[in-house]
């Protein structure tokens, strides 16, 4: 697949960026565990928020080929920065831009896609991860609004994060069709009822905040109810190929930028006489992870370009995002073996791409959720 002229020059402009502002922070972002607000305003100024939505909603109008290449440029950045960008642009944007009102996209889509909102998507909980149909936080009517009851768990931007998409039970007795979802402002937005009860101490991607949410009586007013009651389960099902595609195309962003370090310090490094580049053992390790990357790219691109034309993709998201995951974690481990000792200190950043490339096979659905799909689409 080739890229557009326009599409080059988007790409182009975003790796300028997180060559320039996300890689010489990333390191110190790790160590503080901080949340990096002023590269975001500067990703919201390039507008990496709202990449897919329709310019009269304060979007870039692009498409999710686009989405996948800004995600892959910020992610060779910063992992963590390109996961908080992930998620507000899918789930939360396409979310709204699927099944939101006119005012709804007029009160949140806009000023997210603006990058004056930080979205957030609020399905997993503390027993329930791959199966959606088993959530237990409640939404009750209650006069002209909805009272909402449970723990959500492992959620990005819980605790940075203006405003989320939660899915909630309305009707017990009806499984997985007793399930609504409602936009619910965070306690940034002074919504008493969001409480973020614990920031999660992870392996990885510091730069990006994982919450353990209480909602605690937590009101919303009936016009934040997305869609009709009971149309919870579609919605959340209904992105997540774009977020399959968002995480599949950061996998590959950071390994790509783990492959380089790598590349260069076998270009200078050496030994018995020469660079150790010129050992077969050496070279034939980085080509090996060059062609698995650019396979993994071109099935991201293919899926993206499916969704983009309005044709199924569900077998080739759940593709692109099992083989980019699996390929970027093999690539961060040849990465680090080429560099032997030093790869394996925080003198180098392979050890920080490693713990944040990690779990890219686990959220947006689990490598073994992936095969399932693949084996059901066969």
């Amino acid at each position: 697949m080739l890229l557009t002229e326009d599409q080059t020059m988007i790409r182009d402009a975003v790796r300028a960026f997180a060559q320039a502002e996300l890689w010489p922070q990333a390191p110190q972002w790790d160590k503080d565990h901080a949340f990096p607000a002023a590269a975001h305003q500067g990703l919201a100024a390039l507008g990496a928020y709202g990449i897919c939505v329709p310019e009269e909603y304060g979007g870039a109008g692009l498409d999710y080929l686009t989405l996948a290449l800004v995600l892959e440029e910020i992610a060779a950045g910063d992992g963590g920065v390109s996961t908080t960008i992930s998620v507000t642009n899918c789930p939360f944007n396409a979310i709204l831009m699927r099944y939101g009102s006119e005012a709804q996209k007029q009160k949140w889509l806009a000023p997210a896609a603006r990058g004056e909102l930080l979205g957030a998507f609020a399905l997993t909980e503390p027993h329930v991860g791959s199966d959606a149909s088993a959530l237990r936080t409640t939404a009750v009517k209650q006069g002209d609004g909805y009272v909402l009851n449970g723990v959500k768990q492992f959620i990005t931007s819980g605790q940075n994060g203006d405003v989320a998409v939660v899915i909630a039970v309305t009707d017990k007795a009806a499984g997985k069709k007793g399930l609504s979802a409602f936009i619910v402002p965070t306690h940034k937005q002074g919504n008493a009822g969001w409480q973020v009860a614990r920031l999660e101490e992870k392996l990885g991607q510091h730069s990006s905040d994982t919450a353990q949410i209480n909602l605690d009586n937590c009101r919303v007013p009936a016009e934040n109810l997305i869609g009709e009651e009971g149309e919870g389960y579609k919605i959340a099902l209904s992105s997540l190929e774009g977020g399959r595609i968002g995480i599949a195309a950061q996998s590959v962003g950071m390994a790509r930028s783990a492959l380089d370090v790598a590349i260069a310090y076998a270009k200078e490094r050496e030994s018995f006489g020469t660079a150790i580049f010129n050992h077969q053992a050496v070279s034939f390790r980085l080509a090996d992870c060059a062609t698995r990357l650019e396979a993994a790219r071109q099935l991201i691109w293919h899926a993206a370009s499916l969704r983009d034309a309005g044709l199924p993709c569900l077998k080739e998201a759940a593709m692109a995002k099992l083989l980019a995951s699996e390929t970027a974690e093999a690539v961060c481990t040849a990465a680090i073996q080429t560099l032997g000792g030093y790869g394996y200190v925080q003198d180098f950043p392979l050890e920080r791409i490693y713990r944040d490339v990690r779990v890219c096979q686990i959220y947006e659905g689990t490598s073994d959720v992936q095969k399932i799909i693949i084996a059901r689409g066969l």
